[in-house]
């Protein structure tokens, strides 16, 4: 009777709830997710909050601020599965992309090539499955995870499962990249590196100027850099007819020269009021200029006389430029009461812009111009978002807290494609106008059951109305949501050993891209390369989950753990081609389209720990290890390789660092393994991805604890990526194979503290 007195109604009611209840979709965003560390739970038992009154309540307050706890016990304390990585996992590698670190986290890989960087992907699920957030909310649209530098970066956390505070749009779970936050340290960090791919120099500085004026603390952090890079690709295109006679051999080989130089400031302000009020400000500022050109060769081999579509050209130049702004606010307020119940009011807005231009000339096999085709891309976001959390602990060990979410946001787009003058499209040179308007409530409880017994509980209501307006006419989209949420965690007693539980709806939401967007044109239209267009009518996708972890912490900060998870999904979104007529004439166009449900598991192993936890005697080595395997399939998708879309079968990373004794040297490095799979998107489209194999290393000398230099060598094998694209129908067989080079990079780095 005692242990039910505890639970609060909305627990009963959603633990009772879960499974019936219907999901439709949603958006993101929210900050920290639960039991944080200004959580009265989060404290230490001398310091737990009372009602003794204001003078008690400051004071836990100060405690709170000088003594966080490390990443490995937040782990550990969250009801919810969280983990956290900070500066040490962001500084390891001396890498200049937040993509390059995210690779080598347990149950994240990247897509695309090596050193490209690509979509960011939990559990081998990438294109919506994986939400990415910024300080717990939404990054602008357009906005790149490559182009922010770890240097910006405080720490990051990742979410295995959905939590009432983040929007539920999670099927993998999310990462939230937290910004620079105030150093406790006096010191300013100046970091000077210097990278290199085959001769073409990248600079990057970074500095993070700390500092303190009476109840005002801040950080003012910024970086500049300059990347080139050098891309070669060929591709080898065979086509068949029905008959299997061989209609089309060409080979097509693309150079591209890129230079892209950037800037980002993220200063962070906190203000203390006498009453222990606090305010947080942070601003963040991304400005990149990149301008590429390139060539193009077509080297024809056969083409059969009874193909109707006019030759391919045979050489192409091109040049772009690309200019895109994004500056974006960040607030909150934070107000404890007399009860030790606490108020925060978030605040935010940001606008977004994005200009683009290329210029393409194509000719044929005599030399002579057949097209000349222009782009321009104006885009502009911009958007205002509040929201709040109200907390209160009910007696020990018990939390409730409750909150809304306000947003809106606009985007204004006006592209112009022309091919020798004619518009590529019906909308070219009009202007796409879209809006989104989203409303949320949640609640949930936390609480401690028995010292060994944890439980979380939550619920999340959202609403979003989409609109725009094309030549065509007004496409609106109205959707709602609601997503039960359990989680549980049992502590064995005496043991530094425990099992997790959670229980979670959650939602995959179609992007505003794919239900409403202006044509993206393919100078080469073929089955494998066709034009993209939006649905209107596309239905989000649906999930229920579960998962099961078992978590052995060490002595020495380490960990072993497997996860176990499974996802079943609703009117699954997929991309499918078809030839369509259109004002220019017949073209290959892909559309997203609801094909029916698909099921996904799998198993997650993750081992860290020092060597001298087992062998005292041992060297100063640090291993860090995860391996996952995954499964999927499509049910109205004939197989074997009826998977999820970019999902590949399994993925590994090993890592390790060695101090080497008597000397300041820290030696290390990480290899990361995603075999080669094939993916049956549908009937007719069958894709490969080759095996990915990416060896870093480093080495780091401390010349003082104030100064160090570090070597690193990313992507050191610098293998060829293998790929291809095959569409098969009951008249047409065509299939691209896709040679990308990858180079490797080294990276000299600098880091003082002043």
């Amino acid at each position: 009777m005692l242990i039910l007195y505890r639970i609060s109604p909305l627990t009963l009611a959603i633990a009772a709830t879960l499974l019936p209840v219907p999901i439709v979709r949603a958006q993101e965003t929210a900050n920290n997710p639960v039991r944080t560390a200004d959580d009265p739970k989060a404290l230490p038992a001398k310091t737990q909050p009372n009602k003794a009154g204001k003078e008690n309540a400051d004071s836990v307050q100060k405690v709170t601020i000088s003594g966080a706890r490390s990443e490995m016990d937040e782990r550990r304390q969250a009801t919810a599965a969280k983990l956290i990585f900070g500066r040490d996992e962001l500084d390891r590698n001396g890498d200049t992309s937040i993509g390059e670190v995210l690779k080598r986290l347990p149950g994240v890989t990247m897509g695309g090539r090596p050193g490209r960087g690509g979509d960011i992907r939990m559990r081998g699920m990438g294109n919506g499955y994986t939400q990415i957030l910024i300080n717990g909310e939404r990054p602008p649209r357009g906005f790149s995870m490559d182009s922010l530098t770890p240097d910006q970066v405080e720490r990051i956390e990742i979410v295995r499962g959905a939590v009432a505070e983040f929007s539920t749009q999670a099927i993998a779970g999310t990462i939230n990249i937290v910004l620079r936050e105030e150093y406790k340290q006096k010191n300013t960090d100046l970091k000077m590196s210097l990278g290199s791919e085959q001769g073409r120099l990248a600079p990057n500085v970074s500095l993070t100027y700390p500092g303190e004026i009476g109840n005002l603390s801040y950080a003012i952090s910024g970086s500049v850099f300059q990347n080139r890079q050098h891309d070669d690709t060929e591709t080898a295109t065979q086509e068949q007819d029905g008959a299997g006679n061989t209609t089309l051999l060409q080979n097509q080989h693309d150079l591209t020269n890129r230079q892209t130089t950037g800037i980002h400031l993220t200063p962070r302000f906190n203000y203390r009021f006498e009453n222990g009020d606090t305010l947080m400000l942070q601003p963040f500022l991304m400005n990149s200029r990149s301008d590429s050109s390139g060539q193009s060769q077509v080297d024809l081999l056969y083409r059969s006389p009874t193909l109707l579509a006019p030759a391919p050209y045979a050489s192409a130049s091109s040049s772009a430029h690309a200019d895109t702004t994004f500056l974006r606010g960040f607030g909150n307020w934070q107000h404890r009461f007399e009860d030790n119940s606490r108020l925060t009011v978030k605040f935010g807005g940001g606008v977004g812009k994005m200009d683009s231009s290329s210029l393409r000339t194509q000719f044929d096999q005599s030399g002579h111009q057949i097209d000349l085709i222009t782009d321009v891309n104006n885009t502009r976001d911009s958007s205002l978002n509040t929201g709040g959390k109200y907390m209160r602990p009910l007696g020990e060990g018990q939390t409730l807290a409750a909150g809304w979410e306000l947003e809106a946001g606009k985007r204004t787009q006006t592209r112009t494609s022309l091919d020798n003058g004619l518009p590529q499209f019906a909308d070219s040179g009009d202007n796409l106008d879209a809006s989104t308007r989203r409303i949320t409530l949640f609640v949930q409880d936390e609480f401690d059951i028995n010292p060994q017994l944890a439980a979380y509980a939550g619920l999340r209501w959202e609403g979003i109305h989409t609109s725009s307006t094309l030549s065509s006419g007004a496409v609106n989209n109205d959707s709602r949501v609601w997503s039960p949420i359990v989680h549980g965690v049992w502590r064995i007693p005496d043991s530094r050993d425990q099992f997790r539980i959670g229980l979670s709806s959650t939602y995959r939401a179609p992007a505003l891209n794919d239900l409403i967007a202006l044509p993206s044109i393919s100078n080469l239209n073929s089955p494998t390369r066709p034009d993209r267009t939006g649905n209107p009518n596309l239905k989000p996708e649906l999930s229920k989950g579960l998962d099961l972890a078992f978590e052995h912490y060490l002595t020495r900060a380490g960990i072993l753990s497997a996860n176990l998870f499974v996802r079943s999904i609703d009117d699954l979104m997929r991309r499918t081609t078809q030839l369509v007529n259109t004002s220019t004439g017949p073209r290959w166009v892909s559309s997203p389209v609801n094909i029916g449900h698909a099921i996904t598991k799998g198993v997650e192993l993750e081992a860290k720990f020092q060597l001298q936890e087992f062998f005292p005697n041992g060297p100063a080595i640090d291993f860090r290890s995860n391996y996952s395997h995954f499964w999927s399939s499509v049910d109205d998708i004939q197989g074997p390789n009826n998977r999820l879309d970019t999902q590949p079968s399994q993925t590994a990373n090993l890592g390790m660092d060695y101090r080497v004794g008597g000397t300041p040297l820290t030696l290390g490095g990480n290899v990361n393994w995603t075999p080669a799979y094939y993916t049956q998107s549908t009937n007719q489209q069958l894709s490969f991805t080759g095996i990915k194999r990416q060896l870093d290393l480093y080495g780091l000398w401390k010349f003082s604890p104030d100064l160090q230099l570090r070597l690193s060598a990313n992507n050191l094998q610098g293998s060829d990526f293998l790929s291809s694209s095959q569409l098969t129908t009951a008249n047409l067989s065509h299939i691209d194979y896709i040679t990308a080079r990858t180079y490797t990079t080294w990276t000299l780095r600098l880091e003082m503290k002043l």
